[in-house]
């Protein structure tokens, strides 16, 4: 089993195939994190990196020194003017999202955008408008949805080897101290409820569908208080779908790691008929197997250089890569893609639903968001 490959509907193989002569065609916008898709889109056959843009210059220099073959620019709007661009990939900050997501919208392109969609209910409000106006289409870039064990996982709940879901229990646990020197708007211009937390968050709502309350609590770490982040960087949630089953999902990024025991990011999802574990930055998936043995799988060998671009743990360039060619591939064949606009939407009054219960320290229902963003 260490070896196999899941392919699930929507991803491509894991190795390299011809490229699709429809591929679609992606600018980037911010060369930090994007920079790792320009990279990553060599393993896609229906996405293909045209253009980069990053209002530092040195950014822009230094990824023309390495891709030649692509089209650089200081200038968003000369990106956006561009006709050989299919699609806008969007990494910019968390704050950023709203703006730069309407100004491609309304240039006629259709957006990939890492996560947080947005951090605040006027940009949601505005994006989810743009979108219906415009009739463009938006993939939301939750990056742990597209690693390997999460989708050997989903594949296995989808073939009903789980049953119900019962309770889904996870986790996005990592020190911060780097994100911050690398980072700094993020001390003071956004949450970890929408930066680390929506992963664990958007996991929950992958599986339990539609959200009705939500509880939470928060405090400060003492990495958070010696940086003087204004917004809570620890956190529990609780939440109960509307069908009634239960979630919750946890945050800790002032923490001290200690990756032997527990892997930055973990999925539990407890079922009717079996349990099963998705892992990151480890590459292992368990379940109960149908006889009550426990299995293991880990293509971490195997798969490392897909992933990572190296024999060493780092970023995202298979997922980023998975969820590019699911994106584009939707658009090639008129099918749905997933997280779209409106899940996307959705999702951040998850997370805001979460930042006022850790705020108030009373549960919030979803219903009057969902109102408030426009989606009722």
């Amino acid at each position: 089993m260490a070896g196999h490959i899941v392919h699930i509907p929507g991803i491509r193989d894991t190795f390299p195939k011809d490229q699709d002569p429809h591929a679609k065609r992606i600018g980037v916008l911010g060369l930090h994190e994007g920079r790792t898709l320009l990279t990553g889109l060599a393993r896609a056959r229906r996405a293909v990196a045209i253009a980069g843009c990053d209002s530092d210059p040195a950014k822009v220099e230094s990824c023309r020194s390495e891709r030649p073959d692509l089209a650089f620019t200081t200038d968003y709007a000369e990106l956006l003017a561009r006709d050989d661009v299919d699609v806008v990939a969007i990494y910019t900050p968390d704050h950023l999202h709203g703006e730069h997501i309407v100004r491609a919208f309304e240039a006629g392109k259709d957006v990939l955008c890492t996560k947080p969609l947005v951090n605040g209910m006027a940009d949601a409000r505005r994006i989810l408008e743009a979108g219906r106006r415009t009739g463009r289409r938006l993939q939301v870039g939750q990056s742990t949805r597209f690693f390997e064990p999460f989708l050997r996982q989903r594949a296995a709940f989808e073939r009903g080897e789980l049953g119900e879901v019962e309770l889904v229990d996870a986790h996005y646990i990592h020190r911060m101290d780097w994100f911050y020197a690398k980072s700094p708007w993020a001390i003071a211009d956004t949450d970890w409820i929408y930066a680390g937390l929506s992963h664990p968050l958007d996991l929950l709502r992958w599986y339990l569908g539609p959200i009705r309350e939500v509880q939470a609590f928060g405090r400060h770490s003492a990495l958070a208080k010696q940086h003087g982040v204004q917004g809570f960087d620890i956190y529990t949630v609780q939440v109960v779908a509307e069908d009634g089953r239960l979630g919750r999902a946890m945050g800790h990024y002032g923490c001290h790691e200690l990756p032997t025991a527990r892997n930055a990011i973990e999925l539990m999802l407890y079922g009717s008929k079996s349990t099963s574990q998705a892992q990151y930055h480890d590459m292992r998936y368990r379940y109960v197997a149908e006889d009550g043995s426990e299995v293991t799988e880990d293509p971490l060998y195997a798969l490392r250089h897909h992933y990572f671009n190296s024999e060493v743990h780092g970023m995202h360039y298979g997922e980023f890569a998975h969820y590019a060619e699911h994106f584009c591939g939707a658009l090639i064949d008129r099918t749905p893609n997933a997280p779209d606009l409106e899940e996307g939407v959705e999702t951040f009054c998850l997370m805001e639903a979460a930042r006022r219960a850790a705020a108030t320290r009373q549960p919030v229902l979803l219903a009057p968001l969902l109102a408030e963003a426009g989606l009722s």
